[in-house]
């Protein structure tokens, strides 16, 4: 009798049974549903402006039911007073994501104010929503600045520490920060869109800004 061939190895192994998707939480579910309808009420009120930014405009383009909508948000009201402290907590991240940690405080400097523009291009309906927020959402306005402004103020005290920041008090330091805030609102709103919408700032506009933050604008 012929010996028994032996099967070969590869057909002895148990084939791995393959993975089952995740399925995402509720928890899960409920923040994609919150992001979209954040995303959508940002091209919405950047195309209308918030009063014409209805919550059947916002949901239609978020793709999800108008009750859904009251699962997240008491009132369209609520959902706006988000909407700008939302996206301006992406825009300090994304300011973060270009920053070198290693840099001097003045390569730190022009790093900001150039991702404060390049974050423009990615979301040209920002400097609407900003604008707009004062009137028709002033709680999210003011939470807005409050966010940015701590964040900041916090960001140039470590430069202090460092030593790569002058010799500013505490409460020189917020004075600051809303002189730097204004001019990029300013700059923002001059050269930052064209008629056909947002556009990159011109040069001289980063030079200009950095000479001053570098030497000052009045000579001693």
């Amino acid at each position: 009798m012929p010996p028994v061939k032996s099967a070969p190895s590869a057909l002895l192994k148990t084939s791995p049974r393959p993975k089952r998707a995740t399925k995402p939480t509720r928890s899960e579910k409920n923040d994609d549903v919150k992001r979209r309808l954040f995303s959508a009420a940002a091209k919405v009120v950047g195309r209308y402006g918030y009063a014409e930014a209805s919550v059947a405009r916002i949901t239609e383009l978020a793709g999800v039911a108008q009750g859904t909508f009251y699962n997240h948000f008491g009132n369209r009201q609520e959902l706006l007073e988000q909407l700008l402290p939302v996206i301006g907590q992406q825009m300090v991240a994304f300011i973060q994501r270009k920053l070198d940690q290693s840099a001097s405080e003045l390569e730190k400097e022009q790093t900001r104010f150039k991702a404060f523009f390049d974050f423009l291009l990615e979301t040209p309906e920002f400097l609407r929503i900003l604008n707009e927020a004062e009137v028709y959402a002033p709680e999210g306005y003011q939470k807005h600045l409050d966010n940015i402004a701590t964040s900041y103020v916090r960001t140039l005290k470590r430069g202090r520490g460092a030593g790569g920041v002058g010799d500013f008090t505490d409460e020189e330091l917020e004075v600051i920060v809303h002189i730097l805030m204004g001019a990029r609102g300013y700059l923002s709103r001059r050269y930052a869109y064209g008629e056909a919408g947002a556009q990159p700032v011109p040069d001289h506009v980063q030079s200009a800004y950095m000479k001053l933050i570098a030497n000052g604008l009045i000579g001693r």
